[in-house]
């Protein structure tokens, strides 16, 4: 039989399915375990007669009985038939699987996110402060009215300071995570359904999701690219941990997410986003040290730009299906009065690696499947709400982080 995708390991669930059925409780996911398990042993069982016909059709060969040959072979055309639409409704329950919840996760919706820690001053203000809109049109850096009239709905235009300023935080955070030691990498953002699925993305992203395509798609992160890159492939122990960091464009439909941050820069259909992602051994340890690595560059960044946020752990509803646990970082937005969504820090454990078959081979000659670790260093124009809004003057101008003037060239944007 050829290998098929697994999110979980179909053994891991039999041995350990009351964690299992929590962990899709908790997440309020909708599988039907009882329905896997009985399709489960139907499969085995057509497996083994599949195995044992086809035994039989080989020996009949060998003594050229072609009696028994042809009645082996309408037997195992019919078992084979079975077996196939078994498999195919077999895999897609599997699909639908969700990894298992660490410990530490909250149980509950996003009311129950657990704020780790606070970093940073809150900004103070002797005027009334301007959101984002109004001060992009002021010093004439960001245009809607005319973004919606070419791409339509939440569409924009960045320019003059606007655009270095988006390019200037983009290549800052490239440059902060290389010198970390992670490898750069432009990767491909239209890729086949395979790359979606093997990274997670679907089948629950899927109508978030735009198809351009016959089995093409418009990635929403590089971190699908990434994940897909060593795909089929065995890699030495010696050569992990592989670490990545990509700047992509990313687009998503934000089906279902109407009435919410539909006003300005919060949530558009396309945008760009530096992405770090991490393959490392099959150790939780190790891979939990890699979690903080990768959530400390990406404070490290906030922290460079002089930006306050907090760290919070999500709850088993508010997070992707194939992340074991995840840390967002909110900024904080002067206009919203609190703090945005800006970063999300995840540990994925073996799960996309399993559909991906992405493995390693250790010093005993023994192969596992990596695990695996994604991260947003930085996503823009959403990032430029918080350095506009927090970082205006009672005159209308924006004072630039210090540590983005080389970039951009210019230490403040004026009104025209």
């Amino acid at each position: 039989m050829a290998e098929t995708l697994n999110m979980l390991d179909i053994n891991y669930i039999r041995e350990n399915l009351d964690k299992v059925k929590k962990s899709i409780k908790d997440r309020k996911s909708d599988v039907d375990l009882d329905q896997l398990l009985k399709l489960d042993e139907r499969r085995r069982d057509l497996i083994s007669k599949v195995d044992e016909l086809r035994a039989k059709r080989n020996e009949a060969a060998k003594v050229r009985d072609k009696n028994q040959g042809a009645r082996v072979k309408d037997e195992l055309q019919s078992l084979e038939k079975q077996l196939n639409e078994t498999e195919k409704k077999w895999q897609e329950l599997m699909y639908q699987v969700p990894n298992i919840l660490m410990e530490e996760v909250p149980v509950g919706d996003a009311t129950k996110n657990k704020i780790i820690r606070k970093n940073g001053e809150l900004p103070k203000f002797s005027f009334s402060p301007k959101d984002h809109i109004e001060l992009g049109r002021n010093l004439d850096i960001i245009d809607f009215e005319r973004g919606v009239k070419v791409a339509g709905y939440r569409g924009y235009f960045l320019k003059n300071e606007g655009a270095r300023l988006h390019w200037a935080i983009l290549n800052f955070a490239l440059d902060y995570i290389s010198q970390k030691g992670f490898k750069i990498v432009v990767p491909p953002v239209i890729d086949r359904g395979f790359a979606l699925l093997g990274g997670g993305q679907f089948p629950w992203g899927e109508e978030d999701t735009y198809k351009v395509g016959d089995d093409k798609y418009l990635v929403g992160t590089a971190e699908i690219p990434l994940m897909a890159l060593h795909s089929d492939e065995t890699i030495n122990a010696a050569d992990l941990p592989k670490r990545y960091i990509a700047l992509s464009p990313c687009f998503r439909t934000e089906i279902g997410s109407y009435g919410k941050d539909t006003k300005g820069l919060y949530r558009v259909h396309e945008f760009y986003k530096v992405e770090q992602v991490v393959l490392c051994e099959a150790d939780e340890k190790e891979a939990l040290g890699y979690f903080e690595n990768l959530l400390d560059n990406a404070e490290g960044i906030l922290q460079e730009l002089s930006l306050p946020y907090q760290v919070v752990c999500l709850s088993s509803e508010d997070m992707g299906k194939k992340a074991a646990i995840t840390y967002d970082i909110e900024t904080w937005m002067s206009s919203r009065e609190s703090y945005g969504e800006t970063h999300s820090n995840s540990y994925v454990t073996d799960f996309q690696t399993r559909r991906l078959k992405i493995r390693y081979r250790n010093k005993d000659g023994n192969t596992k499947f990596c695990h695996a670790l994604n991260n947003t260093a930085v996503a823009s124009p959403r990032i430029l709400i918080a350095l506009l809004e927090n970082n205006q003057r009672d005159d209308g101008s924006i004072k630039i982080p210090e540590v983005l003037q080389k970039y951009t060239g210019f230490s403040e944007i004026k009104p025209k």
